[in-house]
C-alpha cells in the first residue's frame, strides 16, 4: 500500500529579551552554570512572577508577521510534570487562551507555493539545561535558562514532506530574525523543534497514530529523523503492527528515532490557571502600534528586490535570506547603481570568502561602500576583472579599501593604445610558428596570445583593446 506523511511542528523560539520573562535574570548565553539565577526562577517559596511586558510585545510581532488573529486576553496556566530541569515542578505556560490562533506562513516548494497554516501561537518559559557527564552516570543541573522567554508555534497538520518540513522552518526563522525577536540559533538551542508525524493510506483523508520527535538541533536533523521515522512507521505498517504513540528521541550518531516515553495528552499535564498571574489584556491601540512599527518581512523584499531592482529570483532569494545582507546589498548600491552587477559579486566572490572563513556579513572585513568603490574601480576601466578579484582577495584579509589598494600596488589597468600594440607585437614576433598556425586556421590559439599579452602588461593592460588590436594584427 502507498503510505503518505501527515506532520506538524511545535517550534520553541527563545526571545531575544535582555531579562527573563517573570523575573530580572540575565537571558544571556554561556555564563557560568546557574549564575543567571534568583529566587524567582528557580521557584522558591514566597516568591512571585512580574510578567515582561516585551515579552508580550515580541509574540504579538511575530503573531502579526505570520497573520494570526490577536486574542483581547490570554492567560497563563501551569504544565505540571517533574524533570530534574524544572525547579518548580511546573511550567508557566499558555493552555486554553493563548496569545495568537489561527495564521499561516507560505513556502516555497518545487510544486510551487504553498500555505503551511498556524494553529496558535503562545507565551512560556524555558527549563533548565541538563549536562551529563561522559565518563561517570552522573548528570548536572544548569538553571541559568530556566525562565528564559520562549514562543511556541504550533502548526497544523499540513506538511507532507520533510523538505516541505525544512521550508517551513527556514521560513519561520527568517521572519524571526528580519523581526529581531530570536537569533534562531539551532545549535545554541535558542530555536528547537519538535515533529508530530503520522502515516495514512495515500490520497485518504484520515490521520494515523502519530510520534512525536525530539532533540533535533539543525535544519539536516529534522530532516533525516522525519525521513528516518517515516521508513519505521511504513516498515510496522506494512508487517501489520501498530505504531505506538510515544515520544521519541533523535539519535543523530546512529541516525534512528528510540524511544523516550509514552506521549502525554493535555490532560497528563493537569493545567489550571497560574494563581499568581493575572490574564493578559491587549488593546487594539497597543496591537495597531505593534504593527505600524514592522520591519519590512522576506517576502515583501523580495518581491521589492525583483520589481524594483529586476533582479532574478534566485538572487533575490539569497539576498534577502539574512536582513543583514539585504541591508548590505541596499547600502552597496547607493554607491554603485547596478543592481545585477553587485548581486552576481555578492553571491560569488563575497559570500564565497565569507562562508570558506565560517564568518557572517555582520563580521565582514569589505564593508559595503568598499565593495561599491571596487566595483565602480572595474566598470570605469581602471581595473581589469582579474585584477579586480586579486584586489578583493586584498582587501578582505586586509580591510583596506579598493583605491588604496590600487595605488599602493600599481594596479591601474594600462589602457594606452601604443603600449598594448608594442606588447602584442613583440609577443607576435616572438611566436613567428604559432602566428603561422592561427592564420592557417587554428582558431584556439587566440587565448594563447591573448595570455601572452597580458603576462607581459602584468595583467594590467585593457582586456577588450587587447582583442581588438591583436585581431586587427593577426588578421594582417
Amino acid at each position: 500500500m502507498e503510505y503518505e506523511p501527515v506532520i506538524g511542528l511545535e517550534i520553541h523560539a527563545q526571545l531575544k529579551t535582555l531579562s527573563k520573562i517573570f523575573c530580572g535574570c540575565s537571558t544571556k548565553f554561556g555564563g557560568s552554570p546557574n549564575t543567571h539565577t534568583c529566587p524567582i526562577c528557580l521557584g522558591m517559596p514566597g516568591t512571585l512572577p512580574v510578567l515582561n511586558r516585551e515579552v508580550v510585545e515580541y509574540t504579538i510581532r511575530m503573531a502579526l508577521a505570520t497573520h494570526c488573529a490577536i486574542e483581547p486576553l490570554g492567560r497563563f496556566a501551569r504544565k505540571n510534570y517533574f524533570y530534574p530541569d524544572l525547579p518548580k515542578g511546573y511550567q508557566i505556560s499558555q493552555y486554553d487562551l493563548p496569545l495568537a490562533r489561527n495564521g499561516w506562513v507560505e513556502i516555497d516548494t518545487p510544486r510551487g507555493p504553498k500555505r503551511i497554516r498556524i494553529h496558535r501561537i503562545h507565551m512560556e518559559e524555558d527549563a533548565g539545561k541538563l549536562i551529563h557527564d561522559e565518563y561517570q552516570p552522573v548528570s548536572y543541573v544548569d538553571y541559568n535558562r530556566t525562565g528564559v522567554p520562549l514562543i511556541e508555534i504550533v502548526s497544523e497538520p499540513d506538511i507532507t514532506s520533510s523538505d516541505d518540513a525544512t521550508a517551513y522552518l527556514k521560513t519561520l526563522r527568517e521572519v524571526l530574525r528580519y523581526l529581531e525577536i530570536c537569533d534562531g540559533n539551532m545549535e545554541e538551542g535558542s530555536m528547537r523543534c519538535d515533529a508530530n508525524i503520522s502515516l495514512r493510506p495515500a490520497r485518504t483523508s484520515g490521520l494515523g497514530t502519530r510520534t512525536e520527535l525530539k532533540n533535533m538541533n539543525s535544519f539536516k536533523n529534522v530532516q533525516k529523523a522525519l525521513e528516518f521515522e517515516m521508513r519505521r512507521q511504513k516498515a510496522m505498517l506494512e508487517r501489520g503492527e501498530p505504531v505506538v504513540q510515544e515520544t521519541r528521541l533523535w539519535d543523530a550518531v546512529r541516525n534512528v528515532t528510540v524511544s523516550m516515553r509514552d506521549k502525554e495528552e493535555s490532560h497528563d499535564y493537569r493545567y489550571f490557571p497560574d494563581p499568581d498571574l493575572v490574564p493578559v489584556v491587549v488593546s487594539d491601540d497597543w496591537v495597531s502600534e505593534i504593527r505600524a512599527n514592522l520591519p519590512e518581512l522576506p517576502e515583501a523584499k523580495r518581491e521589492r528586490f525583483i520589481r524594483e531592482y529586476a533582479l532574478p529570483l534566485y538572487d533575490a532569494q539569497v539576498l534577502t535570506s539574512t536582513k543583514a545582507l539585504a541591508n548590505y546589498f541596499e547600502e552597496a548600491l547607493k554607491h554603485f547603481q547596478q543592481p545585477k552587477a553587485l548581486s552576481n559579486w555578492i553571491m560569488s566572490e563575497l559570500l564565497r570568502a565569507l562562508h570558506s572563513d565560517n564568518r557572517h556579513i555582520e563580521d565582514c572585513p569589505v564593508s559595503a561602500e568598499n565593495l561599491a568603490e571596487l566595483l565602480n574601480l572595474l566598470d570605469s576601466g581602471v581595473i581589469s576583472g582579474k585584477i579586480a578579484k586579486a584586489v578583493f582577495e586584498q582587501m578582505y584579509a586586509s580591510g583596506k579599501s579598493a583605491g588604496r589598494i590600487v595605488d599602493e600596488n600599481g594596479l591601474v589597468q594600462v589602457s594606452d593604445q601604443s603600449a598594448i600594440e608594442s606588447a602584442i607585437d613583440q609577443t607576435l614576433s616572438e611566436n613567428p610558428k604559432e602566428v603561422e598556425q592561427f592564420r592557417a586556421g587554428k582558431d584556439k590559439l587566440f587565448g594563447f596570445f591573448v595570455g601572452q599579452v597580458m603576462r607581459k602588461t602584468k595583467g594590467k593592460a585593457n582586456p577588450q583593446l587587447v582583442n581588438e588590436i591583436l585581431r586587427k594584427k593577426l588578421a594582417g
